[in-house]
Order: C-alpha cells, then sequence, then structure tokens
C-alpha cells in the first residue's frame, strides 16, 4: 500500500483544492503514481441528473488518475454545509468504513494518495465524528492550509495546537494568499508564525487569478519546497 497525506484547511474558502491539485502535479512530474480522494463535498450541482463533486474532479485532472469520480468522493452532497448536515438533509449516513475502505483501495494502487477534507479538522462527518476523527482513523499526516490574511496566526495555531491534541502528525502548512489587496499582515505572517511554531511553512503561495479554475505549476514549482515531504514518501 501507498503512502497518504491528508490535507485540511483553518476555514472554507482556504484554497485546500488549489494546493492539492498543485501538490498531485508537482508529484505526479516527480514520477510518482498519485491518487487522490475527497470523501465528502457539499455545495455540489446538478449535472445530467447526478451531483457534480467539482473539486474532486479537479483533483482527478491533475493526478491524472483513472480512479472513477464516484470512489474518490463517494459522498456528494447539494447543500453547502457540513457534511453530516448536508448529508441527513438529504437522508444519507455517511460510512467510515466504506470511506476507509475506499482510500485503502485507491491507495493500493498508487504511490501516495492526497486526501482532502472539507473546510477545517473540527467540521463533523457525522454528528460526533470530525475529520480530526478520520485522519486518525486513516493514520495520515497533515498538511494545513491556511488563507494568507489577518487572522491567520490564531487560525494557524489553533488548528495546530487541535491536531497535537488529537495526536496528529503534521508535517508541515502552506499560506495562500487569497486577494490581490495589499495586505501588511500577509507580508509578515511567514516571518511571524516561524517564532510561535516549529511546523515548516512549506509554500507562500502568492494570489493567482485562475485559482478557482486552474493550477499555475511554475508557481508550485517555485514557492513550494518538498524537501522535507520527500524525504517521508518512498523514492522514486
Amino acid at each position: 500500500m501507498g503512502s497518504g497525506i491528508f490535507i485540511t484547511g483553518t476555514d472554507t474558502g482556504v484554497g485546500k483544492t488549489f494546493f492539492a491539485c498543485g501538490l498531485a502535479a508537482l508529484l505526479k512530474n516527480l514520477g510518482y503514481r498519485v491518487g487522490v480522494m475527497k470523501p465528502a463535498e457539499t455545495g455540489c450541482v446538478e449535472r445530467d441528473g447526478r451531483l457534480l463533486p467539482e473539486d474532486a474532479l479537479r483533483l482527478k485532472e491533475a493526478a491524472e488518475c483513472d480512479t472513477p469520480l464516484e470512489k474518490i468522493c463517494p459522498y456528494p452532497f447539494r447543500d453547502p454545509l457540513a457534511p453530516s448536515v448536508a448529508g441527513e438533509r438529504e437522508g444519507i449516513k455517511i460510512s467510515v468504513d466504506r470511506v476507509v475502505e475506499l482510500y485503502n483501495e485507491i491507495s493500493s494502487s498508487h504511490d501516495v494518495t492526497l486526501v482532502e477534507g472539507a473546510g477545517g479538522l473540527m467540521v463533523p462527518l457525522l454528528p460526533s465524528y470530525t475529520y480530526a476523527d478520520l485522519v486518525r482513523v486513516l493514520k495520515l499526516p497533515l498538511l494545513v492550509v491556511a488563507a494568507n490574511r489577518l487572522g491567520v496566526i490564531n487560525h494557524l495555531l489553533l488548528t495546530l495546537e487541535h491536531a497535537s491534541c488529537k495526536g496528529l502528525m503534521v508535517w508541515g502548512y502552506a499560506l495562500n494568499r487569497i486577494s490581490n489587496e495589499h495586505s501588511l499582515a500577509a507580508d509578515t505572517n511567514r516571518e511571524v508564525l516561524s517564532g510561535l511554531t516549529g511546523v515548516q511553512c512549506l509554500a507562500e503561495l502568492p494570489f493567482t487569478e485562475t485559482a478557482q479554475e486552474t493550477f499555475p505549476l511554475d508557481v508550485f514549482e517555485r514557492e513550494c519546497d518538498l524537501r522535507p515531504l520527500l524525504r517521508a514518501l518512498p523514492r522514486r
């Protein structure tokens, strides 16, 4: 079975899928067979009578994997809510066993599998079961994506502290600038955080106009430091 990485965020809308797609493409370019998974996606639109998990589709395309979309995202929901609430509104209960089974299946045929959550670690998949609980069951290390803006210091440190309380391993975090407006906080956050946590910043990504549609591979190659990940992943 291959290695895996769980990608979470400090909040919704911070660029998790954008970062995960870029990481998938980078690893693929390095010769890794990359699998992807997004166990639950909410706010899905209906296409041809079926709900289309667009983030999961972007992950699949970035990794160029042939895993069926319904296995990459077994639980697409219509309402833009926490998966537990969206599922309850549609009369669907997420099966953690099913998620684990599909992860093991995808992981078994890939060198590394990127699993993307929804929102942050405390978002519930079930009424009393959060993504942090799923990460612990899957035994995956974490990469945390944070919006590089005012307030990220508190949000990121709280996420890292909760991960530590849950006994989760964090391999690093990425700061993603989600606005092109000048921000003194965004200019200084990385330096401040370096003095507040021993967790490594693996990337400081600039604002990208096309972030919702595609990912600029050259930007990821320039801004991402994959050396800590590559030391932990199998050699290619």
